[in-house]
């Protein structure tokens, strides 16, 4: 048995869709002759399930919540940051194919191919199982056991990137608006900026705290 199928509870009839889903495209673009031997497929597919397995959960487990706040919770539970440390849990780092090039520079580590393979690795389930029983299994137990943490604002800034990043071509950028206190109680000041406009500001004791409640403050202002 495959080192991942023991940590996902599940073993593979066709062993090749798991492996297809640890093959990133600079491996197959290498040695497999073109994008289409990667896991690029899979992953579309693992966004569309993952998507739909959240959104439905969040829709049932909370009756009383407005459409923005569940949009908000869905996006902390399934952003590039959450499912990077899902890849974590399972070790998947570890079982990736990667291209040489993309090996050197740190891709075994890199969030947004570990998201990636993640999102694969969930449709290779689907596929495999023939059905949504196994991997609505796999995202309850590794993603939406994480739901506390995203009803509390976890990594708001990668969730605002990912909504904004739907509709190409915009930009999004953090500045310091200002800083008060002694340096042993400093309170930081920032505001985010979506095409020059500002969309949201927020304080913290760092810089990395004021902007995830800047990050938390665009979200509601773009979701409700």
């Amino acid at each position: 048995m495959h080192p991942m199928e023991k940590k996902l509870g599940y073993q593979f009839r066709d062993a090749a869709l798991l492996d297809r889903a640890m093959t990133h495209s600079s491996y197959a673009n290498e040695r497999l002759g073109g994008a289409l031997s990667s896991n690029e497929r899979l992953e579309f597919l693992g966004d569309s399930i993952l998507g739909q397995v959240t959104a439905d959960h969040l829709y049932h487990a909370h009756p009383d919540l407005p459409e923005g706040d569940l949009t908000r919770m869905r996006a902390a539970l399934v952003c590039e940051g959450s499912l990077a440390e899902v890849a974590e849990e399972w070790g998947l780092g570890e079982y990736l194919k990667l291209g040489k090039g993309e090996d050197q520079n740190g891709g075994r580590t890199r969030p947004s191919i570990r998201a990636d393979a993640v999102e694969a690795v969930l449709a290779a389930v689907y596929l495999d199982s023939g059905g949504m029983d196994q991997v609505r299994r796999i995202i309850e137990t590794f993603i939406l056991s994480k739901e506390a943490r995203a009803g509390e604002g976890h990594d708001y800034k990668t969730a605002l990137q990912e909504l904004v990043q739907r509709a190409p071509g915009r930009t999004l950028r953090y500045a310091l608006l200002g800083e008060t206190g002694p340096d042993h109680l400093k309170e930081f000041w920032m505001e985010v900026t979506l095409d020059g406009k500002q969309v949201g500001t927020g304080r913290g004791r760092s810089k990395k705290e004021a902007e995830q409640q800047a990050a938390q403050a665009a979200l509601r202002a773009l979701t409700d």
